[in-house]
Parts: C-alpha cells; sequence; structure tokens
C-alpha cells in the first residue's frame, strides 16, 4: 500500500541495469525505459501501451495495481509472472468496506500467479502471512523484513541488519545470506527513509527472482532517481533547513515520514505541514493527526484536497488526532501556500520541514473544481522568498 511507486521504479531501474528494456505502468505514469510515452486512465490506453512496448520489443512490464482494480479481477485477466506485496495500511480501507475485503482484493494478485511464479513478500508484515495462506501452493514464496515495519514473524531470505539515512539517499547493509552475497552485502538508494530501504528490500529479491545478475540490480537501485514527491529534497545545507515534498497521507506513511525527518533533524526541530483529503472517516483523521503529533516537533494544519468537505472539520478532526499524540505544537493555515510560507519562515538551519500529503500532484480539488497548485513549486517559492529576506537582512 505505502512504497508500490517507488518499488516499481526500483525494479524497473533493476531490468534497465541488467540490459533489459522495462515498460514501467505507475501513479506517475507509463515510460518504457527513460522514455515517457502516453498516458490514459482508459483500459484502451493501458493495451496501446503495451502493444506499443511489444512492437519496440520490450519483453518486460513492471505494473503498479491498485487494491481496487485487483478486486475487479484485473489479476485474473493479466496473469503476473511476479508479484510484490509492500505492506497493508489504512490507506484505501473506506473503498472495500472491510478489513477482509481490503486484504481479500490484495490477494488476488498472488492468488492468480501461475505454477512456478515468484511472490515476495514482507516477513515483518502480518499481513503477508495471510497471503501466504492463500497463495498457490505452486508458487515460490521469498521473503523480505527491515525492522522499521517491526519485528520479523518469520525467517527472510533478505534481511536489513542497519539501515543508514543521510540527506543524499539510504544505506541498507544485509543480514548474511545467499541473496545478500549476490548483492554485494549490501544496498543503497537516493530515496531518503526507512519505508525506501523496504522497498529496495523487496525490488533486489523481485530482481533476483527474475534471475538478474546480482550485480545490476544493486547497481540498478543505487541509480534509480528519487520518485517525485517521495521525500524528495529540495534544499539542504549549512545554513539552510532540510526542505522535503512527500506523498505520505495516510496514517502509517506519515508516521514513517516524521520518523524519517526526525533522524534527519537529529537535535534540532521537525516541522511538518499537512492536512487530509475530503471524505475521510473521523478515525481515519485521528489517527493521521496523532502519527504527526507523536512524530514532529511542530504541526501546521492545512488544506489538502478538500473536495466537497469542509475544511474547517477536516482541520478539526486532525488537530483531535494531533492533541493524542502529545508532542507537537499546532497551527492551523487553512490556506496551502500560506502554510508552507509559515513553516519556512519559522525554520531555522539544521531544522527539517516536510510538506505532506500531496507530493507530485499539480492540482488542488476544492469542491468539484481543480485549480493548479503544486507543493514542489510553493516551497521552492517560500525558500527563495527566505533566502531574499535574510539577503536584505
Amino acid at each position: 500500500t505505502n512504497g508500490k511507486t517507488s518499488s516499481v521504479w526500483m525494479i524497473a531501474a533493476a531490468l534497465r541495469a541488467a540490459s533489459r528494456s522495462a515498460l514501467r505502468i505507475s501513479t506517475l505514469g507509463v515510460a518504457l525505459d527513460d522514455e515517457p510515452m502516453p498516458r490514459g486512465k482508459r483500459y484502451a490506453d493501458f493495451l496501446a501501451a503495451l502493444a506499443e512496448a511489444d512492437h519496440r520489443g520490450c519483453r518486460h512490464a513492471v505494473i503498479e495495481t491498485t487494491s481496487l482494480a485487483l478486486a475487479r479481477g484485473y489479476a485474473r485477466q493479466w496473469r503476473f509472472d511476479l508479484g510484490v506485496f509492500t505492506n497493508l495500511s489504512v490507506d484505501h480501507f473506506g473503498s472495500h468496506g472491510s478489513w477482509e475485503h481490503y486484504l481479500a482484493a490484495k490477494a488476488q494478485l498472488f492468488m492468480h500467479l501461475g505454477p512456478g511464479r515468484t511472490a515476495v513478500l514482507n516477513a515483518a508484515d502480518p499481513h503477508a502471512l495471510f497471503l501466504d495462506q492463500a497463495v498457490p501452493a505452486d508458487v515460490q514464496r521469498r521473503w523480505f523484513a527491515a525492522p522499521g515495519r517491526g519485528p520479523r514473524l518469520r525467517p527472510a531470505d533478505l534481511e536489513a541488519a542497519s539501515i543508514e539515512l543521510g540527506p543524499a539517499g539510504t544505506r541498507v547493509q544485509l543480514v548474511p545470506s545467499p541473496a545478500a552475497e549476490a548483492l554485494g552485502g549490501s544496498l543503497s538508494t537516493r530515496m531518503i527513509g526507512e519505508v525506501f530501504a523496504e522497498n529496495a528490500l523487496a525490488a533486489a529479491l523481485a530482481g533476483l527472482a527474475m534471475g538478474l545478475p546480482g550485480e545490476a540490480v544493486a547497481r540498478g537501485i543505487a541509480a534509480c532517481p528519487v520518485v517525485p514527491g517521495r521525500f524528495e529534497v529540495l534544499a539542504h545545507g549549512d545554513e539552510l533547513p532540510t526542505v522535503a515534498v512527500d506523498y505520505a497521507h495516510s496514517p502509517d506513511a506519515l508516521k514513517r515520514t516524521c520518523d524519517t525527518a526526525r533522524r534527519l533533524a537529529g537535535a534540532r526541530r521537525t516541522i511538518v505541514v499537512f492536512g487530509a483529503g475530503g471524505g475521510g472517516t473521523a478515525d481515519k483523521l485521528r489517527e493521521m493527526g496523532a502519527a504527526v503529533g507523536a512524530g514532529a516537533d511542530l504541526a501546521i494544519v492545512t488544506s489538502d484536497n478538500p473536495r466537497e468537505d469542509d475544511p474547517a472539520r477536516i482541520a478539526a478532526a486532525l488537530i483531535d488526532g494531533l492533541r493524542a499524540g502529545q508532542r507537537a505544537t499546532c497551527e492551523v493555515v487553512l490556506d496551502r501556500t500560506g502554510a508552507i510560507d509559515r513553516a519556512l519562515a519559522l525554520a531555522g538551519a539544521g531544522d527539517v520541514v516536510v510538506v505532506a500529503g500531496k507530493g507530485h500532484e499539480q492540482g488542488q480539488v476544492i469542491g468539484r473544481a481543480s485549480t493548479p497548485f503544486s507543493d514542489v513549486d510553493a516551497a521552492r517559492r517560500a525558500l527563495a522568498k527566505r533566502a531574499g529576506e535574510v539577503k536584505d537582512s
């Protein structure tokens, strides 16, 4: 649920490093190797992308699948050779009505893998143990684990011994194993955070399961660019705050984003700008607020994509959760540009500012209309304004 896009990018990068052409289909669009392709939302557009890739001689497609598509039978019609399960969290729970239906939708990808195919599963996520029971016996299982997810629940083929974070990326030292040895004993990624270390483990196991050389897998993952809006660092330096834009918009993702920011901040402050989309349940909003309330020093609550919901109602529910987190102080600035400006005005050198929730998105949905808006652009303008004020002073 969290990490699908980055995992797709890393797997495609591993294929490219092994000199295999790869079609990449994810939330951020469609690309054949490094060439963007037309993106459409219709089934015919998906077929057209596959046909064009096939015409050009491509034999590998790495595809991000949604739980709603899986629930509608996507994996029965398109049987995958390899399925990767990152984790399960509350993100799209409301669309399915119950945890059981949500997990059953995810399970479709693995239940329909062909004989001798491979399922790559998270050994530290309890939901993966349920998937293991549903996967046909003739499907191979490969397991990965990272300590940030929780205790390992079963033996793993690839496991992180330690994870080092820095403003330039993440390094994973591996527990000795045949898979770890094939990869050279460690993995590196330009992406920042324990969740990306976890995704690197999943992508590396997927690459090895495809028969790619371990050296190429590790090299491809290390070279994979940062996915836009996934803890994308816009500023860092001795005299500056570290400023990152992140797509986190679920309780689990916000907790992990706050954890990453705190590790980068050290003794300095962590400031988080966030809101929530319209239509979220009160429980989800409170859990989102509690995640930030426990992980940040200062939270600035703002609008996300309120749609036809009342932004003040959303903010009130988030603040209830923030208070339960018992760490962060909070302010409310419902105008998102104003909230980002406020965060950058308050941030000192060495502080970490995270603008969370929208990531790569280029619009903000208010009512039924979408107006152009980019967290990245807004943060860069606020940084430029701050730099001008510092220079003037």
